[in-house]
């Protein structure tokens, strides 16, 4: 998880992206992370187990909604997730953090919160440079044409 306005970065390494890994990272940005917030504005790319449904099948329904109900979710355009912060720092992450190989799960979990901590502490924001014309000129197939 990444918020790019504040530079700050929560890792959670799992063996997969299943909707209950998914729907255990909503929970603990909801409860530990933003405990105070009123409501949590996601963007996220379309990825089959990001949807509040996965909560329901993660969780009771009393606590499913309970999570659900502190989340504003919107999606990266389906053909222009390259452009989405997010993914930039996953590339830092991958370039300055994992590298090398890593031969535990552990060892990996160990790498990647270290590197947060690191970024977190400096507050390390992403440069993102990409403006609504730039995104026009590279979108322009996803815009309506309006005559």
């Amino acid at each position: 998880m990444f918020e790019p306005l504040a530079g700050k970065r929560y890792v959670k390494i799992t063996r997969r992206r299943t909707k209950i890994d998914w729907a255990k990272c909503m929970r603990r940005l909801v409860d530990e992370i933003y405990p105070e917030a009123e409501k949590i504005v996601l963007v996220m790319d379309n990825l089959n187990t990001h949807t509040k449904a996965s909560l329901y099948e993660a969780f009771e329904p009393a606590e499913a909604k309970r999570i659900a109900d502190k989340l504003e979710i919107h999606p990266t355009p389906k053909h222009g997730s390259w452009l989405n912060m997010a993914e930039i720092e996953m590339s830092v992450m991958e370039r300055q953090c994992l590298s090398e190989r890593m031969a535990t799960t552990e060892r990996l979990e160990h790498q990647a919160v270290v590197w947060a901590e690191k970024r977190n502490t400096k507050q390390t924001k992403v440069d993102w440079r990409f403006t609504t014309i730039d995104a026009r000129i590279k979108l322009k197939r996803l815009y309506p044409s309006i005559k």
